[in-house]
């Protein structure tokens, strides 16, 4: 008489045990990095130094600082610029963290019978 249903050998199960172990250590580990990445900070200025913008991991601008020069009421162009271009490299370095971040969480999920 055959075996109806389940895995030949039982060996699935113990298998499938592992993996769901191996992805809950895994969400843990994102959390906790994820925790800690919003609580970073990134720095970039423009300009020459005369525009720094910081930004968090939570993808909020905290400062934005601009020296006296750069304060020129008839160019109020070049400043938005520099404001922007400042902003925008924070953001650019933070999101590349985050990426190489991920990149090392989830480096080892080849390992996992190409479900991922």
């Amino acid at each position: 008489m055959a075996k109806r249903g389940g895995f030949p050998g039982g060996a699935m199960p113990g298998n499938m045990n592992n993996l769901m172990k191996q992805a809950q250590r895994m969400q843990r580990q994102m959390e906790e990095k994820s925790k800690e990445f919003e609580d970073k900070e990134w720095e970039a200025t423009a300009g020459g130094g005369a525009v720094t913008v910081r930004v968090s991991g939570k993808k909020e601008i905290l400062s934005v600082k601009l020296t006296e020069e750069v304060v020129d009421p008839d160019d109020i162009e070049m400043l938005e610029d520099l404001i922007v271009a400042a902003t925008n490299e924070a953001l650019r370095k933070m999101e590349e963290e985050n990426a190489e971040m991920m990149q090392q969480l989830t480096g080892g999920l080849g390992g996992l019978g190409g479900m991922f």
